[in-house]
């Protein structure tokens, strides 16, 4: 069964450097490699969601400029309805500028730029979306009072609702947690959010606990190659992934977060759903970029 994922969040142009590693500060490195890339966490989201399952629309806001028109343009290619990404005028597209060295570990920089016009009153305009998905996703790439007034509405709707919160800059929102249904930082976010060192399955369970006691449903903490955490009120699970060699980790957390709301969509078990979005995120770093390393899902194992 295909289900309905609502993404509101943004899309960003990728300016991707590669270089033997991440500079120290005050130094000049001489890189080996440039490419720009589609990406952005919604955009990346909305992707992942379509390429393994789900029936998908994207709630957004571009610049009037060519990389406004790509970045619709590639979404538009996938087969997600973009009837909600909204051009706002005299501003440029955000820009993701990021730095992968060649142990696939990644720095980024990012610049909001029509991801900063996205305001609840976009997202209100396109409330039906909103109302017939059977999954909203939200990241922190558009403003804060914008991915408040989605949890909210969502939440009101009935809806399941998804918060990735990332790029975090430290705790949410007290009253944001009991909008959530499934609240998924990976270990630095989660650390940000907590105060707690977050390194592996132990010290996350901790850091989960923290964020249940707060008010979170449920919490799936990605973990990397050391796999998943998930926790709620009555069970906890460490859900462990088979090891790749990674090439760029750039979008494998988008890439969990959109099979996890695909398989949620079309009514998976819990397990599965995780499953889903653990396979396809452990494709996705042995490939280089955002959007073009999420895989489909027939390239998956069975």
């Amino acid at each position: 069964m295909q289900g309905k994922v609502v993404v509101v969040g943004s899309l960003n142009m990728d300016l991707i450097v590669r270089a033997p590693r991440l500079p120290r500060g005050g130094e000049t490195l001489t890189g080996h490699d440039f490419s720009t890339a589609a990406g952005g966490k919604g955009a990346n989201q909305a992707v992942a969601a379509a390429r393994l399952g789900a029936q998908v629309a994207m709630i957004g806001c571009v610049g009037d400029d060519a990389y406004g028109s790509e970045l619709r343009g590639g979404l538009l290619a996938e087969g997600i309805d973009c009837s909600a990404v909204e051009v706002a005028a005299g501003v440029p597209s955000g820009i993701a500028s990021i730095l992968v060295d060649d142990a696939g570990q990644n720095a980024i920089v990012i610049v909001a730029g029509g991801n900063g016009e996205m305001s609840p009153e976009r997202v209100a305009r396109h409330d039906a979306l909103l109302a017939e998905a059977d999954v909203v996703i939200a990241q922190l790439e558009v403003p804060a009072a914008t991915v408040e007034a989605t949890l909210a509405r969502a939440h009101a709707l009935g809806r399941t609702v998804i918060l990735n919160p990332a790029p975090a800059i430290g705790p949410l929102p007290a009253h944001w947690y009991g909008l959530v249904d499934y609240l998924i930082p990976n270990e630095s976010e989660a650390a940000l959010l907590t105060g707690l060192p977050v390194e592996g399955p132990d010290t996350a369970l901790l850091a989960a606990r923290q964020l249940l006691a707060a008010g979170a449903r449920r919490v799936l903490i990605t973990l990397g190659r050391q796999g998943v955490l998930y926790a709620d009120a009555t069970r906890h699970l460490h859900l462990p992934v088979e090891p790749v060699v990674a090439v760029d980790t750039t979008a494998a957390g988008d890439t969990f977060v959109g099979g996890f709301a695909a398989g949620l969509a079309e009514g998976l078990p819990l397990e599965e759903a995780i499953a889903l979005g653990q396979q396809a995120a452990a494709l996705a770093v042995t490939r280089p970029g955002a959007q073009p390393s999420i895989p489909h899902r027939h390239e998956l194992p069975a």
